[in-house]
């Protein structure tokens, strides 16, 4: 557990580290199995997200993290707005207020998505009643905080009002948090993926996800809640692995060697559907040497999207050149 003043020291020093891209300091690679060995390119300001299918061990989609800043849920009963946790987005309820007026955010209670994915836990939540075979919003406004781009520069405030989910198309409106011109704007669900997404800064969707049964992992920056002493949840934005929303578990095996690991073992552990059961907890920083160094015995058990089982460890962040931003994965089908 962290202490609050060390929260926002590790904050503060993060943040100047991440302004000026100094270059790190090259770290001994992890010993080697004859498992499959890839490495993902996030770059060093880690501005790409990479879809990653364990089966045909390749990547099979990239974007970058600021391409989107809402996601609607496409599946048939869906009707969850999720924000672009990559981002560092935070939303919060402002209540029944006009849309297209100026607005501030003074005492709002800001909220972030749940890392691990639970559906009950997003910061817009519930924004509609049931009425017939639709849903009707509740007419609150809700400002959208966009958070931060790949250079920690801040991307603004919208205030938005979600109208209505009708015929698998989600309505609603939004305009500039100080006042301005309302944008309308619509997102049809997609039935091949999770999500659907939209950019609140070109006003346009944006198709980003591969189909769902394509990928197992998304290697991404993403926002979760760290625990201080006093157990004060504070968000921080992290660097790791997501697991595909659709039936991907995941296990961690501290105890086995990686090369001992079999399919036996692996079908003994209890294995997790959270979003975030992989993580970024697989590294640490050392502010004495300025680099991150692997943590040793943190193998992860896999069930992939098509059920098959794959053991999995990191062997590194960097790449050839010593630039941070580059995780090195094994792994080997059970």
């Amino acid at each position: 557990m962290m202490r609050t003043g060390k929260l926002l020291v590790l904050l503060l020093v993060a943040l100047a580290l991440h302004s000026c891209f100094k270059k790190d300091k090259m770290i001994a690679p992890h010993p080697k199995s004859d498992a499959t060995t890839d490495t993902i390119p996030l770059t060093q300001t880690y501005l790409y997200q990479v879809y990653f299918s364990l089966d045909s061990a390749r990547s099979v989609a990239t974007d970058t993290k600021t391409s989107f800043d809402l996601g609607f849920e496409c599946s048939q009963a869906g009707w969850h707005i999720l924000l672009n946790s990559s981002d560092f987005m935070k939303a919060g309820d402002m209540g029944t207020l006009t849309l297209g007026e100026a607005h501030d955010t003074t005492g709002l209670k800001w909220l972030f998505d749940k890392s691990d994915g639970d559906p009950d836990s997003t910061a817009i939540g519930q924004w509609f009643s049931v009425k017939g075979n639709d849903t009707v919003s509740n007419k609150h406004l809700y400002a959208i905080n966009r958070g931060m781009d790949e250079l920690g520069n801040n991307l603004g405030i919208y205030q938005v009002q979600f109208d209505s989910l009708k015929n698998n198309t989600f309505y609603f409106r939004y305009a500039p948090l100080k006042g301005g011109a309302i944008v309308s704007a619509s997102v049809n669900k997609v039935p091949l993926v999770s999500c659907n997404y939209f950019s609140l800064k070109t006003g346009t969707v944006k198709q980003l996800e591969p189909p769902r049964n394509t990928f197992d992992l998304l290697f991404t920056q993403y926002t979760t809640l760290l625990f201080t002493d006093q157990g004060i949840p504070y968000p921080y934005l992290v660097t790791g692995v997501l697991s595909n929303r659709q039936n991907v578990k995941v296990a961690l095996d501290s105890v086995h060697d990686f090369i001992s690991i079999t399919k036996e073992i692996a079908l003994a552990q209890n294995f997790s559907g959270a979003l975030d059961a992989i993580g970024y907890n697989w590294k640490f920083y050392s502010f004495s040497t300025g680099s991150y160094t692997i943590r040793k015995n943190r193998n992860y058990l896999v069930q992939g999207i098509t059920g098959k089982y794959y053991k999995l460890r990191f062997i590194g962040f960097y790449n050839l050149k010593g630039q941070k931003g580059y995780p090195v994965i094994e792994y080997q089908q059970l």
